[in-house]
């Protein structure tokens, strides 16, 4: 199973660019473009709760299971 974040859907829905995203989520927003280029297996448990909070989401909003 693979984990899929849906942050660029819910960062653009929300308009926000990825360095406000970051600046947000109190994260580099090299994480964030890294994440939304799928160049991670999968973010640590901390940076998707960040990311939801900063988002405004829930985890499950954030992240599914394909």
């Amino acid at each position: 199973m693979e984990i899929k974040l849906h942050l660029k859907e819910l960062r653009e829905a929300r308009g926000l660019s990825q360095r406000k995203l970051a600046k947000l989520a109190d994260i580099s927003d090299t994480c964030i473009k890294s994440h939304e280029k799928h160049q991670f297996m999968a973010p640590n448990l901390m940076t998707v709760c960040l990311l939801a909070k900063a988002l405004g989401c829930t985890l499950d909003e954030l992240v599914s299971f394909e």
